[in-house]
């Protein structure tokens, strides 16, 4: 079986924030809801959406979505999985920077097909990003990154005083 492939965490100690865009994220999300309602039956690349605003071209490449991640708690430290299908691990970059753990990647798709009567040839391009604010208690230092098979699984270890049992409180009735 393969080792899996570490992948490097860039850890930026920068004062700036990223801006918060809440029209742009309230415009992707109204986006996201018509094309649900409009899309998929009659969908075409080439006919524009009775909801459509801007055309087809003027739209970033990129995924349906930013794929879901798995985040969970195994005492010593927590992992975050995201299934990366057709990513290569050169093209996934993980950094935490001011607390947030941030996931981007990029696929490039190229096909090419040549018969007797037709040639096809289509490129695909995409692009996500996720942002994670680290839970109380990660060891930023000791963050991990593993890719194998399309899995990308970031591990956040737990400081000492984290890995603390969590006390039982009794319930008494008033």
């Amino acid at each position: 079986m393969a080792e899996p492939t570490k992948l490097p965490v860039k850890i930026e100690k920068s004062s700036s924030v990223q801006a918060w865009r809440p029209f742009e994220d309230l415009r992707r999300e109204i986006d996201r809801l018509f094309e649900d309602f409009d899309g998929g039956f009659f969908r075409s690349p080439f006919r524009r959406s009775a909801f459509d605003v801007m055309p087809f071209w003027g739209r970033e490449a990129a995924w349906p979505a930013a794929p879901a991640v798995d985040f969970t708690d195994t005492g010593k430290a927590y992992e975050i999985t995201a299934e990366l299908p057709g990513i290569d691990e050169k093209n996934v970059d993980v950094k935490v920077a001011n607390g947030v753990l941030t996931i981007k990647g990029e696929k490039q798709e190229e096909k090419e097909e040549k018969k007797k009567d037709y040639y096809l040839r289509e490129r695909n391009f995409g692009s996500f990003e996720r942002a994670f604010q680290l839970p109380d208690g990660v060891d930023g230092d000791k963050i991990e990154a593993n890719f194998k098979k399309g899995v990308l699984t970031v591990s956040l270890p737990k400081k000492p005083e984290a890995q603390q049992a969590a006390k039982k409180i009794d319930v008494k009735a008033a």
